[in-house]
């Protein structure tokens, strides 16, 4: 994305990149270009996306133990993703997740307005039929931290990618092997 966007005169560095947009959706992409004097064509987001899944193939892998844990989980659950259909279900496929939550993935593409906003949480949970009080979040961004807050959401959140100190409001963890136990309490 930083290289894309420094090429149509809005220089970011892949840091900034991830600071910027780090579980937001597309469309809070497009706006935000649109808001420096820039529209993202169709041609960019083909582009981002060819050169997103290439990457993946090359490079995308589980977070250590989250299958561990997900196999310790005894709740339903869910993916509600910033991610496009497309683009979870390839992530989810390379990594061997997807037929565990087949049947169960949400996309910002579904909602008005994505993370940090609640409504892709609140459209998850809906359709699981969960209530919002009584569902919990795991997340690993400050975007999405902030949807599960506000979706009223009890929010956990990995600390991988995204320092702790920049997922204020959740219950902050470290090693997926904790995720269980977290759930539990």
């Amino acid at each position: 994305m930083a290289g894309l966007l420094t090429g149509v005169g809005l220089p970011l560095t892949p840091e900034e990149s991830v600071e910027t947009f780090l579980g937001q959706s597309w469309k809070t992409i497009q706006r935000w270009a649109a808001e420096h004097g820039v529209r993202i064509t169709e041609e960019f987001r083909i582009q981002y996306r060819e050169a997103m899944f290439a990457a993946f193939e090359e490079e995308l892998a589980t977070v250590p133990g989250v299958e561990d844990a997900l196999d310790a989980i005894a709740l339903p659950t869910c993916v509600a993703s910033s991610g496009s259909h497309e683009k979870i279900r390839f992530t989810l496929g390379l990594t061997g997740l997807l037929e565990r939550f087949d049947g169960r993935i949400f996309s910002a593409t579904e909602v008005e307005h994505g993370k940090p906003a609640p409504d892709l949480f609140l459209h998850a949970a809906a359709s699981m039929g969960w209530e919002p009080a009584t569902t919990a979040v795991i997340e690993d961004s400050p975007a999405g931290v902030a949807a599960g807050v506000a979706a009223g959401m009890t929010v956990f959140a990995y600390a991988g990618v995204t320092p702790a100190a920049k997922l204020d409001g959740a219950r902050v963890f470290t090693d997926m092997a904790e995720l269980p136990a977290l759930l539990a309490s």
